[in-house]
């Protein structure tokens, strides 16, 4: 909805570039500033603990501005003859936007919530202070529980165990490092084929 406002609704002016600077630097704020924000507001003032919903909340905000950036980037690159077109035979601003706009952008939109979970899979900082447990003998039973996180599991073992053998370390970062890798391929391939479909 942020991208939708920024790129078909806001008026250029001071509030429409502050709020696109704001995003622009929130989605290069460090990991664990975001961290230190969701065991404060969300674990400590909301009290929701140490808990997989305070986790996911602090995820959901880190992702946020990348998202958005590239979902207002997805609709920024529909060409502005589509709406002058549709407006043209009567459809709405709004009618306009869902029926021509987003349709037309949703591979660039697709594309950045790929991009955003895959950065959130590799995150440490934030999940160490609002939802990782090393180790837990049973699987959580709800959102409040807490859970284990790959991330995490491969910081503690490369860090706090010194005994770990080496071969569990490696294995643990590659199983990561492929995920994170495959989201992005997939990613990639999805905008790709998108793109190929385009007639414009």
């Amino acid at each position: 909805l942020a991208a939708i406002y920024l790129s078909e609704y806001a008026k250029p002016g001071r509030f429409t570039r502050g709020v696109r600077l704001a995003i622009v630097n929130l989605a290069g704020v460090p990991s664990v500033v975001y961290g230190l924000f969701g065991l404060g507001l969300f674990v400590m003032m909301l009290k929701l603990r140490t808990s997989i919903i305070s986790g996911s909340l602090t995820l959901a905000v880190l992702t946020l501005p990348v998202v958005i950036t590239a979902a207002e980037e997805a609709l920024s690159s529909v060409p502005r003859s589509f709406r002058e077109a549709s407006l043209a035979l009567g459809a709405t601003r709004w009618q306009t936007t869902v029926k021509v706009v987003l349709p037309n952008a949703v591979s660039g939109i697709v594309t950045g919530l790929i991009l955003g979970i895959s950065r959130a899979a590799g995150e440490t900082a934030p999940i160490l202070f609002t939802v990782a447990a090393f180790y837990l003998k049973d699987l959580p039973r709800s959102v409040f529980d807490q859970a284990m996180a790959l991330p995490y599991h491969l910081y503690v073992i490369s860090t706090q165990v010194p005994n770990a053998p080496q071969k569990v370390q490696w294995g643990t970062a590659l199983v990561l490092l492929i995920m994170v890798l495959g989201m992005n391929l997939a990613a990639a391939l999805i905008r790709t084929k998108f793109r190929r479909s385009k007639k414009w």
